[in-house]
């Protein structure tokens, strides 16, 4: 149902309740859809409500609500009916010529329907964040894709958005990378006993170490690093490695069809002094205490859920993981992203209460739930039935890259959208590049496909859509489709505000499913003109609003398979 609608039904039930309770104060009316379609288009439980504070019978109230409403001749102009349902439930029917303007609101609004304007707020989403010590792996491919897609989300809602990558550029793990880089181009193998026990073990540690040998460049975020080739420089390594990584990194990323607006290094937080200004506030506040030699965030006192303390700075000196994050996270707040969300793996649910009690200890009013996290779980891979679960290139793991080059991106993308976040989920190699209708990414391009062809089919009359007398589509497959188009503004809704991006993926599936029966019930290629041009309309509006639903997915929309 389109938002104004929706606004409008709203409002001729508040002023239905109005009429006859003119003491009770105003309520929020909530509309809901039935579960069965034979109740009619939406249902509000107001009566309910409203029934024991006003000493009514919900039923007799809910009745009186419906005659009131129903003599109102605003409400006659939208809806065919009202009825009583169970212990108080009524259910309102639309009008059929409801139910086709959306055609009108879709021509009108093109790639543009379903958005919403501008609200004047910004909003950060920090997302795959991945280490520079080596390939992106699934689960940075399924952060990339949930990543994406709430960005997309929340820019239709209105919002403006920012997309940023944290790079985790300084500690042991990037010492781990120049020891490891620093032996391979020594000619040490893996497996020999003088291989750094924590080192990294993929080929890609072969080809970073030749090309630090061969004094190669490399471009990281604008900058080239050139090889100096010196095996006892570790610095050199490092900072050679590093930039190696970040490089392909964005390569993967690039594949992926993903840009970001900034790249945020750890290492800056320190030669920044912006983790020092964030402990100090700490310890001004009276937040921090020493024991054993270690300095301790009063974590329990801040009301996030800690369970215990945090150490914040070790007795042997250097910040625990959990302080730059903090002033990371003090850094996009005043950047001006009171708005933000984080989505990380699952293996992060620890430090969200220790990040957060930190904020709360900065005493900067902000709130105790920001940031907003989404937690995803990993990925499985199966290929041919049997779990895929090494990348030569990477080493121990499969790659964003392995998944693109696999089955292409848009199938990557919608097949890592298309489950909740924090479920398991297996990624099937052999069904995402099957094509038939169980390959729920080819359905649904097919049906934008199909209805490509059904416009080039019948080009110069598919040119005339606009001029459709769209009255004449009244079968019930139309209406069902019909209603269907009309729910994509309220899906951006609920998907941006519960931060679940496979919302539109399943109502993709439906839409495909809906205009799929639709065609097979109907005749579009008839010889009654008006009525096939009025068809040609309502297959054009169902292109372009799968179109838009797809392109909040980040997948394509192809004119033919």
């Amino acid at each position: 149902m389109l938002p104004e609608l929706q606004n409008t039904l709203s409002q001729l039930l508040a002023d239905a309740v109005k009429t006859l309770l003119p003491e009770q104060e105003q309520v929020a009316i909530k509309l809901e859809r039935p579960k069965q379609a034979e109740h009619g288009d939406v249902a509000s439980n107001i009566a309910m409500q409203l029934a024991k504070p006003n000493k009514r019978n919900p039923r007799e109230l809910a009745q009186d609500i419906v005659d009131t409403l129903m003599s109102n001749p605003a409400a006659k102009e939208v809806l065919e009916s009202a009825e009583i349902a169970g212990p108080g439930f009524i259910n309102l029917r639309c009008t059929t010529a409801v139910h086709q303007e959306v055609i009108n609101k879709i021509q009108e609004q093109g790639s543009d329907f379903a958005k919403a304007p501008s609200n004047g707020e910004s909003l950060m989403v920090e997302f795959v964040s991945a280490n520079p010590t080596g390939p992106l792996h699934v689960g940075h491919a399924r952060q990339a894709a949930l990543g994406d897609c709430i960005c997309r989300l929340f820019a239709a809602a209105g919002y403006k958005v920012h997309r940023e990558f944290y790079y985790n550029d300084a500690g042991n793990q990037i010492h781990n990378l120049a020891v490891s880089v620093q032996a391979r181009a020594r000619g040490i193998d893996p497996d020999d006993a003088s291989y750094p026990a924590d080192g990294y073990r993929g080929d890609y540690i072969v080809d970073i170490a030749n090309d630090f040998i061969a004094k190669k460049t490399v471009t990281a975020d604008g900058q080239d690093v050139v090889a100096t080739g010196d095996l006892d420089n570790l610095d050199d390594i490092r900072r050679f490695a590093v930039a190696y990584l970040r490089n392909e990194q964005d390569l993967d990323l690039k594949a992926f069809n993903l840009k970001f607006d900034q790249y945020y290094l750890e290492s800056s937080l320190y030669t920044d002094g912006k983790v020092e200004e964030a402990v100090e506030l700490l310890s001004k506040h009276g937040h921090t205490y020493e024991q054993d030699g270690a300095l301790w965030l009063r974590t329990t006192e801040l009301g996030t859920g800690d369970d215990k303390d945090r150490v914040m700075r070790k007795k042997e000196g250097g910040y625990t993981y959990f302080v730059p994050d903090v002033a990371y996270h003090l850094s996009k707040w005043n950047r001006g992203y009171h708005h933000a969300i984080n989505v990380q793996g699952s293996d992060h649910h620890g430090t969200i209460a220790r990040v957060r009690a930190g904020l709360q200890g900065l005493d900067l009013g902000i709130p105790k739930d920001y940031p907003a996290y989404v937690l995803h779980k990993m990925v499985r891979v199966t290929r041919n039935g049997e779990e895929v679960k090494i990348s030569k290139r990477a080493g121990s793991y499969v790659t964003m890259r392995d998944l693109i080059d696999w089955v292409g991106q848009d199938a990557t993308r919608f097949f890592l959208i298309q489950r909740k976040a924090d479920t398991e989920f297996t990624f099937d190699i052999d069904l995402a590049l099957s094509k038939g209708e169980e390959n729920p990414v080819y359905y649904i391009q097919y049906a934008h496909a199909r209805i490509c062809k059904i416009l080039r089919d019948s080009a110069e009359l598919a040119q005339q859509v606009e001029q459709a007398d769209i009255s004449l589509l009244t079968a019930p497959s139309e209406i069902t489709l019909l209603k269907r188009l009309a729910e994509l503004p309220n899906m951006i809704t609920l998907a941006s505000k519960d931060l679940a991006p496979h919302y539109i993926a399943f109502w993709l599936l439906d839409l495909a499913a809906d205009f799929h029966s639709w065609y097979n019930a109907e005749r579009i290629m008839i010889d009654d003109q008006a009525l096939k041009l009025a068809r040609l309309a309502l297959a054009d509006s169902t292109r372009q609003v799968i179109a838009n639903g797809l392109d909040l997915l980040g997948v394509s929309s192809p004119e033919q398979m």
